[in-house]
């Protein structure tokens, strides 16, 4: 009787550790462990136009800003210098176009005006001579050689005072169209380089383009640095999104504008809802094994994008992201 109790005791034994070990087997078949995302955010790195040393860094690691924040100043004597430059060569054009389109001074015209009638004056001396030595000739009083000086001289006086009388007429114009149009072209290039160089100057004191929090600071107070150097670089945790590595067999599951709800194990929020906005058209190479070495393959990956629906309080890049793959839709 022992013995029979023995052995039934035996294989009741048996047939349980072989329906648990089908139940497993079974259980393992049918589930799939959760897809494991990660929290990440957009990082923006902040580089200047303008050379020079850091003067002071007004932000920490860590710290909240917003938009227009001061963040690092840029002491750079050499550009200052170019500004006072540009500001005195600009300075120097627009007075000399204002100097053109003055024209000539008013005592200039005044003096252009008295030589124009000092030679009107000489040409009527010279053209009454002249008559009064034609009719001496004529009457055979002087000589053919004297008449024709008389005429050179009348000439001669004729075209200075034609050449004084455009003299005044140039004083009184002023400046040609075109020596006009060129100075103030001048007076406008200057002006732009100006502009120019104010525009790197007001990178001396660089500020947030966006909202977010300083995630890390490159050179320290003191340092030398380049033009397009990166010094520092924010995340805009406004705009978190979730990054999956799928395998291409589930990417039947995916669908740009899908809505799928995962957990986050960082916050207490459950079941959060979010939208695929991204999946990438190009796939790399991952290597997996199926459980019969035969029919190994190697799979492509394929990263998919989902941001939340609406805000996640306490959300931060680097938190996990699960998505248990049964509860998506097919």
């Amino acid at each position: 009787m022992k013995q029979r109790f023995s052995y039934i005791a035996f294989w009741v034994i048996v047939l349980a550790i072989a329906t648990l070990s089908i139940v497993g087997i079974l259980a393992s078949h049918h589930s799939t462990p959760p897809l494991q995302g990660t929290v990440e955010a957009p990082e923006i790195r902040i580089s200047g136009k303008l050379a020079g040393r850091v003067a002071e860094i007004c932000v920490r690691e860590g710290d909240n800003i917003s938009e227009g924040d001061t963040l690092i100043v840029i002491h750079s004597p050499e550009t200052e210098a170019l500004h006072s430059q540009a500001v005195a060569l600009e300075g120097a054009a627009i007075e000399q176009s204002n100097k053109v389109d003055e024209g000539a001074r008013s005592e200039v015209i005044a003096s252009a005006e008295q030589l124009w009638q000092g030679a009107k004056a000489q040409r009527t001396l010279a053209e009454n001579t002249f008559h009064r030595v034609v009719r001496l000739w004529q009457d055979s009083i002087v000589s053919l050689q004297r008449k024709e000086e008389a005429e050179a001289l009348y000439l001669s006086a004729s075209a200075a005072e034609r050449a004084a009388f455009e003299q005044y007429l140039l004083a009184r114009k002023g400046a040609q169209k075109q020596d006009k149009e060129s100075a103030h072209y001048m007076a406008a290039a200057a002006a732009s380089s100006v502009s120019g160089v104010e525009a790197v100057l007001r990178d001396a004191h660089l500020r947030s383009p966006t909202n977010g929090i300083v995630a890390e600071i490159y050179p320290a107070e003191g340092e030398l640095v380049g033009i397009g150097t990166p010094l520092l670089s924010i995340v805009d945790i406004a705009k978190p999104y979730a990054v999956f590595n799928v395998r291409e067999d589930m990417m039947p599951r995916f669908k740009l504008g899908q809505r799928i709800r995962c957990d986050v194990p960082a916050i207490a929020t459950p079941n959060i809802e979010w939208e695929i906005c991204y999946i990438a058209p190009l796939g790399s190479y991952a290597t997996w094994r199926s459980s019969h070495l035969a029919e190994s393959y190697d799979m492509r990956t394929f990263e998919v994008h989902a941001r939340p629906t609406k805000h996640v309080e306490g959300l931060y890049p680097g938190m996990s992201v699960l998505l248990t793959i049964e509860n998506i839709e097919q």
